[in-house]
């Protein structure tokens, strides 16, 4: 008994010593990196920088995202293991002031530390935003295979005023797609791993304008507008998962001079006001079809300046025309954007982003197969019962704002 007890002594003192050695001793010490984030806000915003905004840095070759909060100075410190991070800021000071920033690059190394200065800009949400998207397509049962000719977008008026969609344009980001082998060659990166992007926006393709002189076409608070992207008609009548986009008080991208290709774009159908088909301003390039990716477009809606007289803009190509090779784009100015949707291929890390932080800070991912699946913003549960109509999450980072919703939304509807 005397034996076995002290066999127990000792074998509880080597245990003891072996917790002892791996406290003071981290098996992690090696591998893990340590990063520093310092915010900086716009000059006339410098007393906004406080304790408690939350960073997200995102592993662009896992996924695994990490968050970490500043400290009074501005300061947020994170321990992690070594790779190469995105980092994302999206603080919302209060009800009117939003401030983005993005770092799309920085490489951490096992047992390096590093400095990242993660400039802010200033961002006013609130108006019109895109409530929705729709570009994946679905199963085409009862047939074999998948049907993509039924895209739509959904915008939805999230203020407590009403506004108009007179003279409101529509688009797409190039490149059309998130990811390949070229990346994004609109951008360049800086060598505090930030992007720099040119001084617009590359638009590929198409300008489409909501009609109307000024008050033709008002969205009251809570409101939405549909857009069908390709066929305004009620396509369940062949293809069951799909969706009807012939109905009352739609807009459409429709122009048949352009877009000849009867399968994306068959002549709307019979609710659908030709009052409402948005107006081509200008087109670029020889496609027959508007061509929107099918699992990660980049969409943006912008307006013109008061006053501006865009059409002339786009008629004097000089000003308004960028060419790469054999492609032409419409010079969109940042400025005028008023609301944008970055969107990941999911299937991928070698995504691209194609919108400015203080457009979008983040990005959604999507499956892009052609499941019914649809992007769609989050509501705000308390912003919306306070209002007494829907409000949406806004806080231009759709990391945060969207989620891959599994069936579209109109299908909800009677």
């Amino acid at each position: 008994m005397i034996r076995r007890t002290s066999l127990l002594l000792l074998l509880c003192g080597l245990l003891l010593a072996a917790c002892t050695a791996l406290d003071e001793a981290n098996p992690y010490e090696g591998v893990l990196g340590r990063l520093t984030v310092r915010l900086r806000y716009p000059g006339e915003h410098a007393s906004w920088c406080r304790e408690g905004v939350e960073v997200t840095a995102t592993d662009r070759q896992s996924g695994n995202r990490y968050t970490a909060r500043t400290d009074a100075q501005g300061e947020a410190s994170f321990r992690m293991p070594n790779g190469l991070y995105a980092l994302a800021v999206s603080d919302r000071a209060d009800s009117q002031t939003l401030f983005n920033g993005a770092v799309e690059q920085l490489r951490l190394t096992a047992g390096g530390e590093a400095v990242a200065e993660l400039e802010l800009r200033c961002v006013r949400p609130g108006g019109i935003v895109i409530r929705e998207i729709y570009t994946g397509g679905c199963p085409a049962t009862p047939a074999t295979g998948s049907y993509v000719y039924d895209k739509y977008v959904i915008l939805h008026n999230n203020d407590s005023e009403t506004r108009y969609l007179d003279g409101l344009c529509l688009g797409m980001v190039d490149p059309y797609n998130s990811k390949g082998a070229s990346g994004n060659y609109w951008t360049s990166l800086a060598p505090d791993g930030g992007i720099l992007f040119r001084d617009y926006a590359s638009v590929p393709d198409a300008v489409w304008q909501f009609p109307g002189s000024g008050r033709d076409f008002p969205l009251a608070p809570g409101a939405d507008a549909v857009v069908a992207l390709n066929g305004a008609v009620d396509h369940t009548a062949t293809y069951p998962l799909s969706v009807n986009l012939n109905g009352e008080g739609y807009f459409v991208c429709y122009n048949e001079t352009y877009y000849p290709d009867t399968r994306s774009h068959p002549v709307p159908g019979d609710r659908i006001d030709p009052a409402r088909h948005l107006r081509l301003l200008k087109k670029t390039g020889l496609a027959k079809v508007y061509v929107v990716s099918n699992n990660s477009p980049a969409v943006i809606l912008y307006r013109a300046p008061e006053g501006f007289d865009l059409e002339g803009y786009l008629a004097d190509d000089g000003q308004s025309l960028i060419v790469r090779g054999s492609l032409s784009y419409t010079r969109i100015p940042w400025e005028w954007l008023i609301d944008g949707v970055e969107v990941f291929d999911a299937t991928g890390t070698t995504n691209a982003k194609r919108l400015r932080s203080d457009i979008d800070a983040g990005a959604v991912t999507f499956v892009g197969l052609p499941l019914g699946r649809t992007l769609h913003r989050r509501l705000d549960e308390q912003a919306s019962e306070a209002a007494g109509y829907a409000i949406y999450q806004d806080t231009n980072n759709s990391s945060d704002d969207f989620y891959e919703r599994a069936t579209q939304s109109l299908r909800d509807e009677p």
